[in-house]
């Protein structure tokens, strides 16, 4: 029975922890947001940006719905400005 106190205990570490781990900004000589936000709206069949993210592994992530209907997903270079793969 003193599992459940420990587990919980170890569940409420990690919830705790996971948000301090998104917190890390780009590094100082990022391409700045508003060009790269630019620059997804110069592409063909764009509509607008549904959600744009600074992920943990170190670049922007950026989704954005399609004339067409579509969705697409990016990954963007902070360091570049260009499309990960």
């Amino acid at each position: 029975m003193k599992m459940l106190p420990a587990t919980f205990t170890l569940s409420a570490a990690l919830a705790l922890a996971a948000p301090a781990l998104a917190d890390k900004a780009p590094p100082e000589k990022a391409v700045s947001l508003s060009k790269v936000v630019a620059e997804v709206e110069q592409r063909p069949d764009f509509q607008f940006i549904k959600d744009i993210d600074w992920d943990s592994d170190g670049y922007y992530e950026i989704e954005y719905q399609t004339k067409s209907g579509g969705e697409v997903g990016l990954k963007i270079d902070p360091l570049t400005g260009e499309v990960r793969r």
